[in-house]
């Protein structure tokens, strides 16, 4: 890994009492929360911002191959791999990963890592990470999940996804371990586990300076969790997947703090406070050192911005000013100030080095994040907003959002979304903002079915307000006339929403890709 690049000296030395910085902004949002109550100090300080307007930037994510012998290959690896028990089918170990590394000779481990959990921005926020670290000039793999268009968005190396040609060849070269694997366990690797071996193998090969991996589902028994990151990020942990990790936030977060690793940072985006009160615990027993948003690092000030918002971070090391970022909402805000938080600890600002990294760098890193397919604009007149949200939480920091960033006098939405999800809470989170919406369903045998996801939304939107319109194309199409419906509405929109798939499909739909 190269030296931590040259710094400026813009910071803090704050008061130990405490352990506050004392004279500037945060102070007093610190100090106005812990007046309130100093158990929700710690997860709710430096959540007041301001209002941000404007669109998001567009972003590009890889078409299929020009080259048909290319393009042949990929799809017969994608076959192979859909063979396997899918992404909600699973059986909670990771014997069958660690069984792949040790096979292929433990590549996971020839290279440091941040490791990202919680229930929703963590997309977003490993490439925040990503966008900081490659501004350092350190070369690294990302691996997300799920893809928006093509599986090959869940790797990356350098920034971009890898090209479908080194896919196909991780994927051959590991084949041979994958199958000697498949043959010694009870059950054979899942996609997700074949996948996370070909990223954690295509990092060892590149070579990556650091890898930033995006947890499926959970933490503990994660296929991702054969790594030992020095630095763990939990974002903003919310109910989802329900049946797998929890009926509470606390215990979803047990599930989550798996990838608490001894001697390891935790980095900690605002929790509700049980699930707090778990990754606190599991810290101490871990030894780990813990960075709290609204305590140690977080957000000081959002404000408009012409394509975005500008911020004021507070980091680890000092405060971090003017930082444009590209994206919008309050919780990309907070995404922003825990990935720059993670790669303060990965520097060792804070613990080795008291001073903030260099913020011209930072500046930098963070007006080139683009994050497809949230809140993500694809055409204008009527403006189309594509944005990936899946379960209320996330419905509900959308629907904040939209509200701020755009002025619809009308808003039409297409949601198709999957059987498993709280559909419900997701439509009640949505109802606020949507004068009418078209129900759909995407490609994917997990999509709930047209007419029962209608019923729903009938019981939460009225009868009037729901159209149904099978088929993604005929829905979007249904939902651009409604937008444009009558003269009066001269500031119609429309929001594609409910799922990952749904978003995907829509953009190659809408020409992106």
């Amino acid at each position: 890994m190269s030296e931590l690049p040259p710094h400026d000296d813009h910071y803090d030395d704050g008061d130990e009492e405490g352990g506050r910085p004392k004279g500037d902004a945060f102070e007093e949002i610190v100090g106005a929360e812990t007046d309130r109550d100093p158990d929700l100090a710690v997860i709710e300080a430096g959540s007041r911002t301001l209002r941000a307007q404007a669109a998001p930037p567009q972003a590009e994510v890889p078409a299929r191959p020009q080259d048909p012998e290319v393009d042949r290959a990929l799809r017969e690896v994608e076959t192979e791999l859909a063979s396997r028990w899918g992404e909600t089918k699973l059986e909670p170990s990771v014997t069958r990963i660690a069984a792949l590394m040790d096979v292929l000779g433990e590549p996971q481990r020839a290279y440091p890592s941040i490791h990202i959990t919680g229930t929703n921005g963590k997309t977003s926020t490993a490439r925040m990470v990503e966008a900081l670290l490659g501004a350092f000039e350190l070369r690294t793999g990302r691996y997300t999940s799920p893809h928006v268009q093509s599986i090959t968005e869940r790797i990356s190396l350098d920034g971009a996804p890898i090209e479908a040609e080194r896919f196909v060849e991780t994927y051959q070269d590991i084949k041979p371990y994958v199958e000697m694997v498949d043959g010694s366990q009870e059950y054979r690797l899942s996609f997700f586990e074949v996948l996370t071996g070909m990223a954690y193998a295509a990092f060892a090969d590149a070579p990556v300076d650091v890898a930033v991996v995006e947890v499926g589902m959970g933490g503990s028994w994660d296929a991702t969790n054969v790594i030992d990151a020095d630095v763990a990020v939990v974002t903003p942990i919310d109910l989802d997947h329900t049946d797998r990790l929890g009926n509470t936030p606390a215990e979803i977060a047990v599930e989550k703090s798996g990838i608490i690793k001894q001697d390891a940072t935790v980095v900690l985006a605002q929790q509700p406070v049980d699930a707090a009160q778990v990754m606190l615990k599991k810290a101490v027993e871990k030894d780990a050192t813990v960075a709290r948003e609204g305590m140690e690092f977080g957000v000081v000030s959002r404000e408009v911005a012409v394509g975005g918002q500008l911020l004021t971070l507070r980091g680890l090391g000092g405060e971090y000013d003017e930082i444009f970022l590209p994206l919008h909402g309050a919780y990309q805000a907070h995404n922003a100030a825990v990935a720059l938080a993670a790669v303060e600890a990965f520097f060792g600002v804070g613990s080795e080095r008291p001073d903030p990294l260099s913020v011209e760098t930072v500046r930098k890193a963070f007006a080139s994040v683009a994050s497809p397919g949230r809140l993500e604009v694809v055409r204008r007149s009527p403006t189309v907003v594509l944005d990936a949200a899946h379960n209320p939480a996330g419905a509900r920091a959308t629907a904040e959002a939209v509200s701020e960033v755009f002025g619809f006098s009308r808003l039409v939405g297409v949601i198709g979304a999957s059987a498993e999800k709280n559909v419900r809470g997701l439509l009640e989170a949505f109802e606020p903002i949507l004068a009418e919406v078209v129900i759909t369903r995407n490609s994917s045998h997990r999509a709930m079915d047209p007419d029962e996801l209608a019923g729903i939304a009938v019981e939460v939107f009225g009868d009037d307000r729901v159209q149904v319109e099978p088929r993604l194309d005929d829905a979007i199409e249904a939902a651009i006339t409604l937008a444009e419906e009558d003269d009066e509405y001269t500031g119609g929109g429309v929001l594609v929403t409910g799922s990952v798939i749904t978003v995907g499909e829509a953009r190659l739909l809408l020409g992106k890709g």
